[in-house]
């Protein structure tokens, strides 16, 4: 499997535990965490749909829906070139050729690139932190990943809505501290919120993650789901957490 397709120096290959797939990462610039795997179990992809995943990293989210779901076909659109050879080779590798595309490109310009209405569905793990908020890594991959230096929460959600067809559905995993922000700004591109998942390290922790999903032109009405405990105790997984891996 390996011998197809080149995996360059530092980069490792990573088990996905579904259908037999694999990624490959480099753990120096930067590797998919937890909240990519959350955000791929509370997305819903119909059979026959259509789906984006705005800035992909190296390829998890279009990856991990193919395995799980129905859907027709999947697209990652990721500014950086590095992430993005990774992620077309992992496509190659696991031979999702015909279900997978990587495109190499600006989520602002995602519009210009894709067309009005061009999706059914749009899932994102966009940066979380505003310019230099938080701890700055010293990886500029990192660094691009985790802070809004390439693109902001205004660029993800407008360029969403403008790409989703009516009634559309926007899926992505956030932190709990802008969530007042990310729900007004979600109402004004037209992305109504309708459910919103709370994920906590502990029972007795605040929650650490917000996993939210809108559609486009919908009514105002939200569901608030049941809390998502990730420990059990520390180092041990609630039931949920390992079936969300596959394990």
């Amino acid at each position: 499997m390996t011998t197809e397709i080149e995996i360059k120096p530092k980069e490792r290959l990573d088990e996905l535990h579904r259908n037999g797939y694999f990624i490959i990462q480099n753990p120096e610039k930067f590797c998919f965490g937890m909240d990519a795997v959350l955000l791929s179990g509370f997305a819903k992809v119909k059979k026959g749909e259509n789906v984006l995943d705005l800035g992909t990293g190296t390829g998890i989210l279009p990856i991990l829906l193919e395995a799980k779901t129905e859907g027709r076909h999947f697209t990652g659109l990721e500014i950086q070139e590095e992430s993005s050879d990774m992620a077309a080779r992992s496509v190659k590798l696991n031979h999702l050729e015909e279900k997978i595309d990587i495109i190499t490109g600006d989520i602002k310009d995602a519009s210009k690139i894709f067309g009005a209405s061009s999706f059914d569905v749009i899932t994102t793990n966009p940066p979380y932190m505003i310019g230099e908020h938080g701890l700055s890594s010293a990886s500029e991959a990192k660094k691009v990943a985790r802070h809004e230096v390439c693109c902001t929460l205004d660029d993800v959600l407008r360029e969403s809505a403008k790409i989703l067809r009516p009634g559309g559905r926007f899926y992505m995993v956030h932190r709990p501290f802008r969530l007042a922000e990310i729900m007004a700004k979600m109402v004004s591109y037209g992305l109504e919120p309708k459910r919103m998942r709370l994920v906590y390290p502990f029972v007795d922790r605040e929650p650490n993650m917000a996993l939210l999903a809108g559609i486009r032109g919908g009514n105002s009405r939200i569901t608030v789901e049941k809390p998502l405990i990730v420990y059990k105790e520390q180092g041990v997984y609630t039931d949920e957490i390992y079936e969300l891996y596959g394990y």
